[in-house]
């Protein structure tokens, strides 16, 4: 746990942040969420530990984290912002249209084709997102 906070103590600051109980609890939470939270979501997962969080607080300290680079907020069409931890490898999202789960896709084939077709049109990724809306076949 020591090195935990070490380590957000210290991403924080790197980041140009003042490592605040607040942040580093939220931070905390966003790291070892598993899905994809919303603001709300992660409002209550943040007050679960710490009380003193309030729904404000959430959003002025997504903002400053996402501004910062250590976060990265999610926009898929009609639904609320999702956030996640800034990837150290790029990835691609699928969404489950009936559940609305939101699933990370890494693949190093799709990076690799992606990169060759736009190489091939004459440019270079800058930034890129894929969202894939899919329905789960039964059988």
């Amino acid at each position: 746990m020591a090195a935990e906070i070490n380590d957000l103590t210290q991403a924080l600051r790197d980041a140009g942040l003042r490592a605040t109980q607040q942040r580093m609890t939220l931070l905390s939470v966003l790291m070892k969420s598993a899905d994809h939270p919303n603001a709300d979501e992660l409002f209550v997962r943040t007050r679960a530990i710490d009380d003193s969080v309030s729904l404000a607080t959430v959003y002025r300290t997504l903002s400053a984290l996402e501004e910062a680079g250590l976060i990265r907020r999610l926009s898929f069409e009609n639904e609320s912002a999702r956030y996640e931890i800034t990837p150290t490898a790029d990835h691609d999202h699928l969404i489950d249209v009936d559940s609305g789960d939101v699933i990370e896709l890494a693949s190093d084939e799709i990076n690799r084709l992606r990169e060759e077709l736009v190489r091939r049109m004459g440019y270079e990724i800058v930034s890129h997102h894929t969202v894939i809306r899919a329905r789960k076949i039964d059988g």
